[in-house]
């Protein structure tokens, strides 16, 4: 046994109302600069529907993740180590700029500069890569619940695999939303189709980096990974992803799509798992028997044996700790609630989903039924075949039991906890029937309704000695050129590519004071900037919004508290 640990997310997709705070915050934070326009590293898409980049899913066609070969072995779906390095200067099998979508603006100056005249003038869109104008026809979301679903839907790599009744009437049974971030796996695909081994995945806490000094572009790793959330910057040359925002979970802040989340819906917390067992799981014979071996790899921090092996490894005390209060855990194995994306791609991803129980409930509604009885969900589970078998494709290798276990647990969770809130007295045969005991249902409930934030985000500052120092842990990114976000100036890859001072990722130290303090921590020489990276939504941030009508700023030596002559005014 060789115990690791690695930093997980859990998604409630109950509670997704799909308001995209959470891809723009990121977007905000991580890639608003020149040659990621076109990039979100978090998304949120309508499902059914293609996806971003379109038919993602579509494996036969784009080829990412593992697949076994003849004699069992785990080999990349791309092909062999010889295959690739022949066609790394034209890999043929990655999505294009359609496929993503291409990025534009508006002609604004048309509209201020405009003279007077009878028609109010057109801003027609122009794209920001070739500056010409263009027709727009695709976009992150544009299957955005369900729009324009009778066209786009039969392209639906998931549903061209269920039943045909399924396909012509799902747009009046079920619509969900399904966020999207890089699933930081545990074997991950990208790493191992990288050929100059620019994508590493972090030894303390699992999280995979693309090494910006090491990347050459040769574009292998956005082939290698099936979820596509590996993206090219046109600009710089050099491959980009999600970060899992390192420099805000190595002080114990949670990620910035999971601060700012509107629904809740986010679970982020460290589990152990053992490295020796990784590959045996990933290249089990049957794709139906990766969740459960996936879950055999993670380890019960519970468990002394564990605990021991774990400290033997090296990882700190107040890690396993926290493993041991872990949200992630509990969601996985302890309720069994939680499900991986797409398990049949071998990559053992590690952002997990809890499956909407809304559809059915729902459906129950509609008929004048009382939607919350236990009777009634548990045999709409049974009936209605089309979410399930969806979510299955989905989440299971198209295994449609987990599925049904997993609504069958929300529904009692449901039917038992409303008999407790009205004042009832509890029926234990209803958590009984899904195999767990009313002590098991409540906590359940109060980690998936009532928890409070340091239950959701169980995060672990990391460990200097751990991180071979922290202050310049964020130099492997690069992050002080293009590859970091909200960079000023001139650059080895152009403009805005870099500077003299990097301002977009503070140290550890600043962020520590941040994290601790009770107001606003204004670092040195950030006076005009609020780094978003950062902002816990501690204190005002008034230089995000313009000042109103009549009110202008102070000047930072007239702030309150000194005089023009630079002394400090005595406070009442």
């Amino acid at each position: 046994m060789r115990v690791m640990a690695q930093m997980a997310m859990v998604m409630n997709l109950d509670k997704c109302i799909g308001c995209h705070t959470c891809s723009v915050t990121c977007k905000q934070t991580w890639t608003n600069r020149s040659g990621t326009e076109y990039i979100w590293f978090n998304n949120v898409e309508t499902r059914p529907g293609q996806g971003y980049p379109r038919t993602y899913e579509d494996q036969e066609r784009w080829q990412g993740g593992w697949k076994l070969n003849k004699r069992g072995h785990l080999v990349l779906k791309a092909g062999s180590r010889l295959k690739n390095l022949l066609t790394v200067f034209a890999s043929p099998k990655m999505p294009s700029i359609q496929d993503y979508y291409e990025p534009w603006t508006y002609d604004y100056e048309t509209l201020t500069n405009a003279p007077l005249q009878e028609h109010t003038p057109v801003a027609r869109p122009k794209s920001l890569i070739s500056g010409k104008d263009m027709d727009i026809s695709w976009s992150a979301n544009w299957d955005d619940s369900l729009a324009g679903a009778p066209e786009l839907a039969q392209d639906d790599p998931v549903l061209s695999r269920v039943s045909d009744k399924i396909r012509l009437e799902f747009e009046r049974t079920f619509m969900f939303y399904l966020p999207r971030i890089c699933e930081h796996c545990l074997n991950p695909s990208c790493a191992a189709s990288c050929p100059s081994g620019a994508i590493y995945k972090r030894s303390e806490d699992g999280i995979v980096l693309v090494d910006q000094d090491r990347c050459r572009g040769w574009r292998k790793c956005v082939t290698g990974c099936p979820y596509k959330k590996v993206y090219f910057n046109h600009r710089t040359g050099k491959a980009e992803k999600c970060t899992f925002c390192f420099p805000r979970v190595e002080v114990g802040l949670p990620t910035v799509c999971a601060e700012t989340c509107v629904g809740r819906l986010r679970y982020i917390g460290l589990v152990l798992y053992d490295a020796d067992a990784v590959l045996e799981a990933a290249s089990v014979e049957n794709e139906r028997d990766l969740l459960d071996a996936q879950r055999g790899v993670l380890l019960d921090p519970h468990d002394p044996e564990v605990a021991r092996e774990a400290e033997r490894a090296g990882i700190p005390r107040d890690w396993i700790d926290a493993a041991r209060r872990s949200p992630i855990w509990s969601l996985i194995n302890r309720y069994r609630v939680a499900l991986p994306l797409h398990p049949e791609y071998r990559t053992m991803p590690m952002v997990w989903y809890i499956p909407p129980l809304s559809p059915v409930v729902d459906a129950v509604a509609e008929t004048g039924e009382d939607a919350e009885d236990r009777g009634n969900l548990f045999a709409a589970i049974e009936a209605l075949r089309i979410p399930v078998e969806y979510l299955a494709e989905l989440f299971t290798a198209g295994d449609p039991a987990p599925v049904t276990d997993v609504l069958r647990r929300m529904a009692a969770m449901r039917s038992y906890m409303r008999d407790i809130n009205l004042g009832r007295d509890a029926d234990e045969s209803v958590p009984a029937s899904v195999g767990m005991t009313g002590e098991e249902i409540y906590d359940m409930y109060r980690l998936l309704a009532l928890a409070k934030y340091d239950e959701r985000y169980v995060i672990p500052p990391a460990h200097a000695e751990q991180a071979h120092g922290l202050e310049e842990l964020a130099t492997e990114c690069s992050l002080d050129y293009e590859g970091g976000p909200g960079m000023g100036g001139w650059g080895p890859f152009g403009e805005s590519s870099g500077g003299t001072t990097p301002v977009a990722v503070e140290n550890f130290h600043a962020l520590k004071q941040r994290q601790t303090t009770d107001t606003f921590v204004d670092p040195e020489s950030r006076e005009e900037r609020v780094n978003l990276l950062n902002w816990d939504g501690k204190g005002g941030a008034e230089r995000l919004f313009p000042p109103r009508p009549g009110q202008e700023r102070a000047a930072p030596e007239l702030m309150e508290g000194t005089d023009p002559g630079g002394e400090a005014e005595p406070k009442p």
